[in-house]
């Protein structure tokens, strides 16, 4: 049998358990969108950002099947696994959930899944 001590720990650590889990599940609902900050050329690297807007161009990386997509002077960076999920296209008009890193002394943000992309309107013409 448990002393009442070991009784009242275990009460406390089943709590602990339940707000744990349920804050898991809360925050997991809400997505990104309320912790990211708009993007700017201040933002800091590590920063959970955001940006929407029109593609410019994109461009397919030479090694590893990369892909680089420019809204204005904002360069995105999607990993090949989020590529091969996507379809987007030069006139795309995409909102955006990634991560600031500086590569090569420049800016830019890192995706790291497909629903960190969200394609607002498909270019049709």
């Amino acid at each position: 049998m448990l002393e009442r001590q070991e009784h009242a720990a275990m009460v406390l650590l089943l709590g602990i358990v339940i707000a744990v889990i349920a804050a898991h599940l809360i925050l997991g609902s809400l997505g990104k969108q309320p912790f990211a900050r708009p993007f700017t050329n201040n933002s800091a690297d590590g920063e959970l950002v955001s940006v929407s807007g029109t593609i410019d161009h994109l461009i397919i990386t030479q090694t590893g099947g990369h892909m680089n997509v420019y809204i204005d002077s904002v360069t995105i960076f999607i990993p090949v696994q989020v590529v091969q999920e996507l379809t987007l296209q030069k006139g795309d008009i995409i909102s955006v959930y990634g991560i600031v890193q500086t590569y090569r002394g420049k800016k830019e943000i890192v995706v790291s899944s497909t629903q960190d992309i969200s394609v607002v309107r498909v270019n049709t013409g």
